[in-house]
This record gives structure tokens, sequence and C-alpha cells, in this order.
């Protein structure tokens, strides 16, 4: 873990954080505690005896070392020094249990330690190989028993006289990475000792974990003033970093994962290291900058918080002791503003710098102190870590001990990284390692399969390359003008991806297709609700007079006007006014609390707002925006020219804003452009098959994103749109509603189409053809429900979700 640059901070400060970081602070040495009985657990410890409560038989932090020990081995004093490092360090001999409800180290004696060897020496040179990945896979799966222990194990393979491997493995909660640090190096003193006939030269030590952790829990009154720091850090922060996933978050995760390689561009470090050394910075500030850019553009945030490792090793006495010290830091990084990627760089060093001053509090009272909204699908504070790991001969990272580390060993005993498979478990969404060496940057993205897939990752640690490149070479690029697409991508994207060969013109907008459409069949039934038929020129004109009205008002390019309406012909009539008017039309749903009312008026910018008389009075309408009762008003809109008005929109001009639901923090609004919009109805009109024989229903709830398709794709394609009513039509109900409407395309979300499959046993829909299931995978249980419960020649299309890019 690299440590903060101190230079220009003044003398005193310099002396006290260097006095910090290097661990050597001037507060009274722990003591060892009295008595010799039950321990407390240390708040790290209790964390992970927690995790193990809920979720028993998990692998995800079982630490594994397999070591190769090439040339002759003295079989007796390897063993004899294994055991000497258990008698010498109690956390190798605990376990936990309950004492009242309370969990509490138990040190068990030291009674001797044996080191099972098993001999594949007659085995042929692949067998013995395949043998080893065996034993190591063995070992990954090994599910430790806290109540019972061990929590440290040890075995040796003979491959021949000359060859073996060591596979220790222990459990997170005894063990850390600067622990392999201690464990190798008096492994490897203890060894010569004894194959000389020594006795142990390492000399006691002066206190064990069991102190550490009663220590540790005096430490509340201390804690004080860096709670303080907390707080006001991480105080109002966002709970969830929402990346891009490939498939939603389960309600509680399986802890699998997988990891992928990363190579910066070459001559990067180098530069890199030039910027730290201008900016005052580590080259950790410069790359957690780096990296927090990225999440920040891949989130669509300004406000990003990764956790980074800390030692938790700010005590001599305790610096060669093995158990779990490591602490968590939470670096929030505010992006606002558009800045330089220097600026963010001090912006990285000015927080971690804090941080680090405040590293003695552990993150486990950072995180009962702020009581975050705890789930059991995520980690709380942070999701996301970044570790750079410059520490070359006991670095451990995920996958063990690092394959560029040299030989451990003074004399005999040499230890070397067997190269091992990655892990295939994870803490967290995403852990970005990087480790700088002679050649360059390297290291892996480290991502859990429950949310992404490898080729995602992977397209992730390419556009880190490109930012880590683009930075290096003009630290004063600003956030928004980084670029994330390489020249092959970028063609991929904007230009093959984009060839939709919907024959829509760029520069026409939705309502003008509409219009086109509505010329060519003006008597057509456009909408069908509740009994009542709406043609396609009455829609239209109706519409127009409308748009005169609005204009009359103000509307026109990029004037967003709400539409707050129960469901009826006249959302839709207000929906298509405001296009042709040349605004943007925000729904906004009559159901939604008043709070998220008067945000969505605020947060768009809301000038002017459709409703009708029935909820004028309860809307939350603040100064500065004119309402009109589109059924109050009705006689003053019908005096309007019936003409097609002027709008002025273009391609390029906004059509709607959409409101995310805000589930995980503050609801976003998603702005959409006509040309966007239209191109991609067009293609799925096209795809669907969609034409006059159709009538679609419109399900979704107006302010949805899918109610945007269920809208415009009939409307545009000369089909008949049929609208439910207000009330939500049960799940017993649909099929007749459906048949009775003669509806030929449905879209339903998941949940609800469940719960349609259940109760439709039996029903028969001869006129759907098709049936859309979006927002989720479809699963094989249900599809053959339906299939057995229901008559209809319908095809099943999922559509899963469209992202916030065209439709929300």
């Amino acid at each position: 873990m690299t440590q903060p640059t101190l230079s220009g901070l003044s003398p005193a400060k310099r002396a006290l954080r260097e006095a910090r970081l290097r661990g050597r602070s001037q507060a009274a040495p722990i003591a060892p505690r009295a008595g010799t009985g039950d321990a407390p657990l240390s708040h790290a410890q209790e964390r992970l005896w927690f995790v193990d409560q809920m979720f028993p038989g998990s692998t995800v932090y079982n630490q594994l070392v397999p070591l190769r020990l090439p040339g002759a081995l003295d079989q007796a004093a390897l063993e004899r020094a294994l055991g000497e490092v258990v008698r010498r360090h109690d956390a190798l001999r605990t376990t936990f249990r309950e004492v009242n409800g309370v969990p509490v180290q138990v040190v068990a004696p030291f009674t001797g330690f044996a080191l099972p060897v098993e001999d594949l020496s007659g085995d042929p040179p692949r067998e013995r190989q395949e043998q080893v990945r065996a034993r190591v896979a063995r070992e990954r799966a090994h599910v430790f028993d806290l109540s019972a222990g061990p929590l440290y194990r040890a075995s040796l393979l003979r491959l021949d006289a000359g060859d073996h491997v060591l596979l220790v493995t222990m459990h997170h909660i005894v063990f850390d990475a600067w622990s392999l640090g201690v464990f190798l190096r008096e492994l490897s003193v203890l060894y010569d000792a004894y194959r000389e006939g020594w006795d142990s030269p390492l000399p006691p030590l002066p206190v064990q974990y069991a102190d550490y952790a009663a220590w540790q829990r005096s430490q509340a009154l201390a804690e004080e003033g860096h709670l303080a720091y907390w707080r006001r850090q991480l105080g109002g922060a966002p709970e969830l970093l929402e990346l891009p996933a490939d498939r939603p978050r389960t309600p509680v995760p399986s802890f699998r994962g997988a990891q992928v390689p990363f190579e910066a561009p070459p001559g990067v470090l180098d530069r890199l290291h030039a910027l730290a050394n201008a900016q005052g910075a580590t080259l950790h500030m410069v790359l957690l900058g780096a990296f927090q850019l990225l999440l920040a553009r891949y989130a669509g945030t300004l406000d990003v918080s990764v956790g980074i490792a800390v030692a938790g090793r700010s005590r001599r006495e305790i610096e060669g002791l093995i158990g779990i010290f490591v602490n968590t830091l939470v670096v929030r990084t505010d992006l606002s503003g558009d800045p330089t990627f220097r600026a963010v760089v001090d912006r990285v060093r000015e927080t971690a710098l804090d941080a680090y001053q405040h590293q003695e509090v552990p993150f486990e009272r950072v995180v009962a102190e702020l009581r975050p909204q705890r789930s059991l699908s995520h980690s709380a504070l942070y999701q996301v870590a970044f570790l750079l790991d410059e520490v070359a001969p006991a670095a451990v990272g995920a996958g063990g001990l690092q394959a560029e580390a040299p030989p451990v060993g003074a004399g005999g005993l040499r230890l070397q990284p067997l190269g091992s498979e990655q892990p295939e478990s994870t803490q967290l969404d995403l852990t970005l390692t990087l480790r700088p060496h002679a050649r360059g940057l390297s290291g892996s993205l480290e991502y859990a399969t429950d949310l992404f897939d490898e080729g995602t990752i992977r397209r992730m640690a390419g556009h880190l390359g490109r930012v880590l490149e683009q930075v290096a070479e003009n630290a004063d690029l600003r956030f928004s003008r980084v670029e994330l697409l390489g020249g092959a991508e970028r063609a991929l994207v904007l230009e093959e991806w984009s060839r939709t060969g919907a024959g829509v013109p760029a520069d026409r907008c939705i309502h003008e297709l509409f219009e086109a459409q509505a010329a060519r069949t003006p008597d057509v039934v456009a909408i069908e609700f509740e009994g009542d038929i709406l043609s396609y020129g009455a829609l239209n004109e109706r519409a127009n007079r409308l748009a005169h009205h609005l204009a009359g008002l103000g509307v026109g390019p990029e004037t967003r006007v709400g539409i707050c309406l129960e469901r009826g012909p006249e959302m839709i009539v207000s929906a298509l006014a405001v296009l042709k008017a040349g605004g943007a039309y925000v729904p906004l749903d009559p159901a939604y609390p008043a709070e998220r009312l008067a945000f969505v008026l605020a947060d768009a910018g809301i000038s002017v707002l459709l409703t009708q008389e029935s909820l004028r009075a309860a809307l939350p309408v603040g100064d500065g925006i004119a309402v009109v009762s589109v059924d109050g008003e009705r006689a003053g809109a019908a005096a309007e020219s019936a003409g097609r008005p002027a709008g002025g929109a273009g391609s390029r001009s906004l059509a709607y804003v959409i409101y995310t639901s805000g589930s995980t923090g503050r609801p976003k609004g998603v702005a959409v452009e006509h040309g966007a919009a239209a191109a991609h109805l067009a293609g799925f009109a096209r795809e669907l098959e969609i034409g006059a024989a159709d009538r679609v229903l419109h399900f979704a709830s107006f302010g949805f994103d899918v109610a945007v398709e269920q809208l415009f794709l009939p409307l545009l394609a000369g089909a008949g749109l049929v609208l439910r009513g207000a009330d939500l039509w049960s799940p017993e109900e649909w099929p007749q509603r459906v048949r009775e409407a003669k509806v030929t395309i449905a879209n339903l979300p998941p949940a609800y189409w469940r719960e349609v499959a259940e109760a439709a046993g039996g029903s028969a829909l001869p006129d759907l053809r098709l049936l859309i299931v979006g927002a989720d995978a479809m699963p094989t249980e249900v599809v053959g429900r339906w299939r057995g419960g229901v008559e209809s020649p319908a095809r099943l299309v999922n559509a899963y979700g469209p992202t916030e890019a065209v439709i929300t």
C-alpha cells in the first residue's frame, strides 16, 4: 500500500502524518491484557464472524498460499518451523464461540504440530501436475468451521526428491496480507536455524492478537474525533455505485468471481509518476483518480466512493504479529464542475491525506456510526475497491503470492510462488489491482460474475487503458473530454451499430412521422379507450389545436412541459401537442407522492403543466409554472387552428424527459432527442412487423419508459392503440380484457406476466400474435406454464430492458 506524499505540509502536520503513516505513533504501547480468559473480537473479526453466520459454508474469505520449494528439503526442519510459527502466534490457534449471545475468541494451547505429507513422486509428470491442481482446488474449497477450527492448515506435496509444494490455507479472520510477509520471514529464519541444529533466533512477541483486540475495544473515546471526520466526509454519499451490469443485482450474492488481466499502454507509468511528483501526490492517488473518473463515466455520477486498504498496523508492537489488522478507508471524490484531471488528482490527494490521518477508526465502526441502509445484496458504503501493490516479495493478492515475487529465503529454504488458477470468489462488485514493475504497469480487474460478463469487464479494462493514456499525455484534459472508446470500438458503436436501415430521414421528428401516417389513414381508428374511439385524423386535429394553444404560452424547442393526467385519450393528445409545439414532454403520474412531483417539476425546469381540473388543486405547483387544465380550457383550445403548427423542433431537439424511480438514490431525468427516439421506434416496428392490422395494448404507466414504445409504435405504424383505464387489470381478468379488445400485441413487465401465466390456464387468446416481456429474463418454468395453459399463436419475445440511452 502506498503512502501519501508529505511535501507541502507544515512541519508539525508532516511529522504527525509521517508518524501515523509509518506506524510510529507516539501513543502508549499496547500492553498484554490481564488474565488468560476469552477475549473480545476485534472489529474486523466481528464483521467476518457475522458474515460467516449469514453465509455459512462460504469460502470467500479463504486465504491460500501455494508455494513451490525447489531443491533439497529438510522435511523435519520445515515441520518444526511451521509448528513454531503456530506456537508463537496465538491467532493461528484461535477459534470463536458465543457466550451469552456475544462472540469471543478462544485461544487453544499449543500441543504440537504435524505436517501432513503426500508423496506424488511415483506418478507420471503430467499426472503429478494434475494432482497438484486438484489439491489447490480442494484447499480453495475447504470450509472452515470458526467454532471448531483449526483456522490454519498446511500440507506438503512431494513431487520428487528436489521438488515440493507447500499449501498453507488460513481463514481471513486470523490472517491478512501483511501477515503473509511475517509468516514467510519467520518460516525462512526458523527453517535455516532448525536445519543447522540451532534454537529459534526469533525474539518473543511483545503482545498477542487477543491483546490488540481488547485494546481496540477500549478505544471508543479516542475514536470519537476520527468518527466526526467520517460523519462529515461520508454523510449523504450515494449508498450504491450503480455500474451498468449484465444482470440485475441478486438479493443475496453468491460471491462467485473471476478476473481479467490489465496491461497499461507502454510509457504510461513514467508519465504518471512525473504527474504525481508535479502535483505533490503519489502514484496511488493518480491511479485512483483515473479509476474514479472511469467509474463516474460508467455510472453516470459525479460522486464516486472507492474502498482502499491500509495495513492498520500503527503500533510498533503489532508490526510483527500475525492476525487481521487491515482496515478499509472509503475515498469519496467529487467530480463536479468538469474538472481537469490535474484538478481531480488534487481532490483525491487532499481527500486521501485526510482519510489517512483518520485511519485509526475501524471501518466497521464507521459503518455502525453512519448507519447506511443495510442490504445483503451489496456491501455498505462502497462496492468497488482499488489496490496498488508496490510491495514485492511478501505481496499477496486475490490469487495468492504474486507471480513476480522473487524466491524468499536467506539460506536453504526457497519459497517460490506457485502459478495457480485465478480465484473463483469475490467479496465486492469490482476490485482493481495494479502493480508497477520494470516493464510498466499491469494488474487485474476482479469482478462479481453475478453482475458482469467477462466481455463487459474486458471492455472496461480497455477503457481504463484509454483513460490512463490520455491523462498521462495531457493532465489538463477535462473530465467530459476523456474518450473511453478506441478507434475500432468507436466505429463499431457509432457507425456499424447505428446503421438501423429503418429508412428514417435524419431531419424527421416523432410527431412528423405521426402526421404522415394520419394523412395516409385519417379515418382509421387510432385510439380505443373504454368504448370510445378516436381516428387518426381526429387525433391529429385535436393535437394541432392544443399545440397552437401551447405555442401561445411560449412553448417551443427545448421547453419542458409537464403532463399530469389520468389515463385517457387526452394523455396522448397532450403528448403529441407538446411535440408539435416544439417542446419536450415530461410525464408525471398523478399517483406519485407530492414530494416526487415537486422534485420533478423543479429538477426538469418545467414552465408549463398540462393537467385536469380534478387534479389541479392537489399538485405542488410553484411560481413560474403556467398550469393548463385540458378539460377546463378545452373550449379555448378548440378555437385554435386545426392546421399544423410551426413547431420548430428538429431531430436533435429534445422530445421527452422520463425520470428513473430513484429507488437507490435521487431520481434522474433521462433526456431523449427526436432523432434517436424515431430511429429506435422505426427499427422496433420493423423487427416486430407492426402494421395497420395490429391492435397494440398500452398497458404501462405513462411515466414508465416502455410507455413511449406502447404509445408511439402503433401510431407511427398505422395500428390501433388500445388504452387501458386507470384501474390495473387483475391477472385473472387480463385474458378476457385482451380477448374482448382483440389485442394482437402486448408488452408486460415480468412479475405481472408471471401472475397472468399462473391465472390464465385454459384461456384462449386467438388474436394475440406477439407477447413481449421486458426488464428481466423470462424463467423457463413460466414459459412452460404459459405454453401449456394458454391457447394462443402468440410469439414470446424477451426484450429484457432498455438502457438509459433512448427509451431511458
